[in-house]
């Protein structure tokens, strides 16, 4: 009688084995922080979210054990964002039940000024919300508490509401992962002393006095060259992602010619395949 051979079990991995998967998803860390910074006040450090999110990633390693079967990355993911968010609502102290009056008279406000048509007194709203006047007062009063995170830009949602979605479809994967082929194929599209800048301003993270003294200008002429190479970049983008931003930006001139020419060299960069080949099937960039 014959029998069917059973699977191997995953075996565990070695500290080396684990120190070297730590160390090759590090760059994980900083796309997450990115990812996150996009919508976050300009006070949040980004300092502070890489720190959390480091730590998190070197116990993601400790804790790994391979024999689940979840990929390192994908636990790893779990881990930072976690960490991140956490990070977060130390910087929040404002309660979830303040958050969640606020909200409330956010919603009932904004209802009683679509139906009178001018913004509510506030005994106008008092009533509407079944409260007194003092207790919606009080209510102000706690939100206004947490004004150093309010007057930077946070909602009256919570950390967790700031937070991208954990996870995107197959479909927003790929319009991403497609987004930063075309970014990566406009910038290697730009004029060599434009793409020279922003790769050391905003790869290298190096100061405009290092790149103006490598390059012999000044430190103002960095700055247009920055300027002028964004304005590019974006209507670059635009052309090929999104053609009804450039309306009306055309013309016959040597201008709108070399803008042309330019479009035309992002579109010579490569195809679908090229794009998507510069992030993983997870949207992490590749190494160079």
């Amino acid at each position: 009688m014959t029998t069917t051979a059973e699977a191997p079990a995953a075996t565990a991995l070695s500290p080396t084995e684990l120190d070297a998967q730590v160390r090759a998803h590090l760059p994980l860390v900083g796309h997450l922080v990115r990812e996150m910074l996009g919508r976050l006040p300009a006070h949040v450090s980004r300092e502070d979210l890489i720190s959390a999110g480091m730590a998190a990633l070197a116990g993601a390693g400790r804790s790994f054990d391979p024999s689940r079967g979840i990929p390192f990355g994908s636990f790893a993911t779990s881990r930072i964002r976690g960490a991140l968010l956490d990070e977060l609502r130390g910087l929040d102290w404002a309660s979830r039940s303040v958050r969640a009056r606020a909200r409330k008279v956010e919603t009932v406000q904004q209802e009683l000024t679509g139906r009178l048509g001018r913004t509510p007194t506030q005994a106008e709203l008092a009533e509407a919300m079944g409260v007194g006047v003092d207790e919606l007062k009080s209510i102000d009063d706690d939100v206004q508490r947490a004004v150093v995170l309010s007057l930077q830009g946070f909602t009256a949602g919570s950390a967790e509401e700031l937070v991208p979605e954990r996870a995107a479809g197959p479909e927003d994967l790929i319009l991403h992962r497609e987004r930063i082929g075309y970014l990566h194929q406009a910038i290697n599209a730009l004029p060599e002393r434009l793409r020279t800048v922003v790769t050391a301003y905003f790869f290298d993270e190096r100061p405009m006095n290092a790149i103006a003294e490598e390059l012999g200008v000044t430190e103002s002429r960095i700055s247009q060259l920055r300027a002028e190479a964004l304005v590019l970049l974006r209507d670059g983008l635009n052309n090929h992602l999104d053609p009804e931003m450039l309306a009306g930006s055309g013309g016959n001139g040597c201008v709108a010619r070399r803008r042309e020419a330019y479009y035309a060299s992002i579109a010579a960069q490569g195809n679908l395949s090229a794009r998507l080949a510069v992030t993983t099937p997870l949207g992490m960039p590749r190494a160079a």
